[in-house]
């Protein structure tokens, strides 16, 4: 045989042998296949399994609900962070994707873009067929969530860099927005302005090291179901809630006025809570002053600050605190606006205005 010598032994390793499992591998693309077409819509082309997807950015205006004139493609990418770790602690792995999803797609409409599609990779340490096809779904239902296509994605099996049973989730998004539409950000903000906030679904995907490190201080089981903050759901059920998806209310919002422009500028909130991610929609001769007391502060945000003994500025700054999307718009459109996110199925509070100040939110 080419290569074989005297010294080596009469037995040939195997890509399985070195703890990569294509057969594996292979199962979860059949398993995954109907959760990815029952995200396509008429312009996603070509065959699933294909070695790319194919996407139509401009098409016949006798099919499609509208043509881009001059469009701006926007795209982002981020992951889950720790708290897939929580996920494989709890065994429950078919939400994980939705909160992938929600990362990047929440992200993208701040610039007023429409998600278009989406791709996903998974790290893990084995490729379990049915496990990863669970991770996968949820990654489906997140893009049906957000109206855009899983058009692709990649597993990636790495043993020598995962643990056994743990796993890592990214995921890549690519949106569109016509660029007389686009959120330009903080130029068009103006004293006066009001904020909206709309409800978060809890902790959504930032700050789960803190709450790993309540959870193994105070050893609380995430399989136990305490009164105090829910009745019927388990701790890893209330904090594995996925993170809510604003795509369809905010899109909404923004193809109602076609020429008005009554949104200043929208932030998404993730790591860094409001104080660290609504400043970044503020010019540095403005501040969004908030009132506390104007949104309910759903139980597990008390029940971790209680549980870790955790000072109120650090839970303002680790997390969302009740609010996960917020918008800066014109005074005479707020109230407009608030009903048509109400009636779109969101929770939505006047939280504050924007008033003269250096670029911060004051609490």
């Amino acid at each position: 045989m080419p290569g074989k010598t005297d010294k080596q032994p009469n037995t040939y390793l195997t890509y399985a042998q070195s703890g990569v499992d294509i057969e594996a591998g292979d199962a979860v693309v059949g398993l995954i296949k109907h959760h990815m077409r029952r995200t396509y819509g008429p312009r996603v082309l070509g065959q699933h399994g294909a070695f790319a997807g194919c996407f139509r950015l401009d098409y016949n205006e006798k099919l499609f609900k509208r043509n881009y004139t001059d469009p701006v493609l926007v795209a982002c990418t981020d992951g889950v962070g720790t708290k897939v770790l929580l996920a494989v602690q709890a065994g429950i792995l078919d939400t994980i994707g939705q909160d992938c999803v929600a990362m990047n797609v929440n992200d993208m409409i701040v610039q007023g873009a429409e998600p278009l599609f989406f791709l996903d990779y998974v790290a893990v340490h084995e490729v379990i067929p049915q496990q990863t096809a669970d991770i996968i779904k949820g990654v489906a239902d997140g893009c049906q969530l957000a109206g855009c296509a899983l058009l692709g994605g990649e597993t990636s099996e790495m043993r020598d860099v995962y643990k056994k049973g743990d796993f890592d989730l990214a995921g890549f998004a690519v949106g569109v927005v016509e660029l007389k539409k686009a959120i330009a950000g903080p130029e068009r903000v103006e004293a006066g302005d009001v904020v909206l906030g709309l409800a978060s679904s809890g902790v959504h995907s930032n700050g789960y090291s803190l709450v790993r490190e309540i959870i193994k201080q105070n050893k609380l089981r995430l399989n136990k179901v305490y009164k105090e903050l829910d009745p019927e759901r388990t701790l890893g059920g209330v904090l594995l809630e996925p993170t809510r998806i604003y795509v369809k209310p905010i899109i909404e919002v923004l193809h109602k006025y076609k020429v008005k422009k009554p949104i200043s500028a929208m932030a998404h909130i993730t790591g860094g809570g409001l104080p660290g991610n609504l400043n970044r929609s503020l010019p540095g001769d403005l501040d969004a002053k908030l009132d506390r007391k104007a949104w309910d502060v759903p139980p597990v945000f008390g029940f971790l600050q209680e549980q870790g003994n955790v000072k109120d500025a650090e839970m303002l700054k680790v997390f969302n605190m009740g609010i996960g999307y917020t918008l800066i718009v014109r005074p005479h459109f707020a109230d407009a606006i608030q009903r048509q996110l109400s009636r779109s199925g969101e929770t939505v509070y006047r939280i504050g205005e924007i008033v003269e100040g250096s670029g911060k939110v004051r609490l």
